[in-house]
């Protein structure tokens, strides 16, 4: 245990956001740098090691929290780093971007603000990379055996360097111009800047993992050809439909896609345009969606100068705090959560749907009509007297995915069964209907969290490994049908 009396001496600290004024004028990430070394040890010494330590049931990673908490308390950032590992090939992606289950499943968070673990894990893998602790596993041996991996998101990349580091040759297909699926293109740089994308690339490119930007499969490679080069196939193509909203007005010019969006704004970041051709500056702003992604579009229009911005959901603002009986602990509670985002401004509407959107003589969307929205016998119901209209120039939709893409001609061209909610169905070992197929990530499981990305792929890689060896040594740190205490 790191400190008995930690978790009685100190309470909560977490990062330091740079002033408001200061960061929606660059993209750079909201954090100040090295704001949490300071603090970093003491924080890790209110983790309690508890018998039972219930983060492990929050994580589907199942890192081991209690563990790299003790050597952090004590600055021993190579051992912390190696426990890290153990369990998660890249904490730098989790340590900024997950929603941290493992926090609302900490046993102190019963009647105290929870250890910062999300913190914590953070602090441990930047020092690694300051340090050199993280360096290029290479295997001893080569197995003979390849496997096509299609798609770069965290599921895929996990997937690629466990199967790298098994001693299997892979080769990495994205049909996007960079590697790195929605974590390249569809999360803003002030929350996570692609340098932590890139040295990992460059690790994995150093074990062994090849890299085919550009090329969709289904498309430009057909299914057949790949099953013909590669011994397995993993897919990770992630759960890339996204719902629509199709009510009149939808046709407009300025109504877009959350996808459409955010890509852009990275795009500038990447260099390739000056500006986006989709942007917000001097416009009244309109996201439709109250999840990560929606606030995702707000922080993005606030740092390209929208006029303003407004955030709807259709369902009521959650509570502030826990509701013992609908989301007792351990479980992960819907919270009402103030993002980065919403910390630069802008407006957050709840119990609102929007009814139609009206546009110029020339086709651009100009305003939004929406009514008030409330439950009556569980179902939602518009309130009478309710409607009104707001001004929006710019609608970003971002409601979710519906699940992986069923349009390019992979799923066809593969043969392969859909489960009941329209993603990729698999069995124990992520393997699909088509032997020596397996499915890891949104593309089966359906939109998740990242760590639930990284798990898959772990798993689904040690489902590849026996399937091409007849036993493996991988880890697998879940079932397809593990839904834990958290979801």
């Amino acid at each position: 245990m790191a400190d008995p009396k930690g978790f009685l001496n100190h309470g909560r600290e977490v990062a330091r956001s740079r002033p408001v004024e200061e960061r929606v004028r660059d993209w750079n990430e909201v954090y100040v740098p090295g704001s949490l070394l300071p603090i970093i040890s003491k924080q890790a010494s209110r983790c309690m090691d508890c018998g039972i330590p219930f983060c492990h049931n929050g994580c589907p990673l199942g890192n081991l929290i209690p563990e790299w908490n003790d050597f952090a308390y004590r600055e021993d950032w190579s051992a912390a780093s190696e426990r890290l590992h153990a369990t998660n090939n890249f904490p730098e992606f989790t340590g900024r971007l997950c929603p941290a289950p493992c926090e609302a499943a900490c046993v102190l968070g019963i009647n105290q603000p929870p250890v910062t673990i999300k913190n914590v894990e953070v602090s441990i893998i930047d020092k690694a990379w300051d340090t050199g602790d993280v360096t290029p596993q290479i295997p001893e041996r080569l197995s003979g055996k390849t496997v096509a991996v299609i798609g770069s998101g965290p599921a895929g990349l996990a997937a690629a360097q466990q199967l790298t580091r098994a001693g299997h040759t892979v080769a990495v297909y994205e049909r996007a111009d960079r590697i790195g699926g929605l974590l390249r293109y569809g999360i803003p740089e002030f929350k996570m800047e692609k340098r932590h994308i890139n040295r990992r690339i460059e690790q994995m490119r150093a074990e062994g993992t090849r890299f085919r930007t550009g090329v969709e499969v289904g498309r430009d490679v057909t299914a057949d050809d790949l099953r013909k080069r590669y011994d397995a196939v993993v897919i990770a193509a992630g759960s890339t439909t996204a719902r629509d909203l199709p009510i009149p007005g939808r046709e407009l010019k300025g109504v877009h896609q959350a996808m459409e969006y955010l890509p852009l704004s990275n795009k500038v970041q990447e260099g390739d345009y000056v500006t986006s051709p989709i942007s917000a500056e001097g416009k009244h702003v309109v996201v439709i969606g109250g999840g990560d992604t929606g606030a995702d579009c707000v922080g993005t229009a606030h740092r390209q100068g929208a006029a303003s911005v407004t955030q709807l959901e259709i369902m009521p603002r959650p509570g502030a705090e826990r509701n013992p009986v609908s989301q007792p602990w351990p479980t992960f509670p819907m919270l009402y959560k103030v993002t980065s985002a919403h910390e630069e401004g802008g407006e957050r509407l709840y119990s609102v749907s929007t009814t139609h959107f009206e546009g110029d003589e020339d086709g651009n969307v100009q305003w939004l009509h929406l009514t008030e929205v409330e439950f009556v016998d569980g179902r939602l119901n518009q309130k009478p007297g309710t409607e009104r209209k707001i001004p929006a120039q710019l609608v970003t939709l971002a409601m979710g995915f519906t699940g992986p893409d069923k349009e390019n001609g992979l799923v066809e061209q593969l043969g392969l069964h859909l489960d009941e909610r329209g993603n990729i169905a698999r069995d124990a070992d992520f393997q699909t209907n088509v032997p020596g197929v397996f499915v890891a990530g949104d593309a089966g499981r359906g939109q998740s969290l990242i760590v639930w990305a990284i798990a898959e792929g772990r798993s689904a890689a040690r489902g590849a490994d026996r399937f091409l060896t007849g036993a493996s040594d991988l880890p697998a740190p879940i079932r397809p049908t593990d839904r834990s205490l958290t979801v």
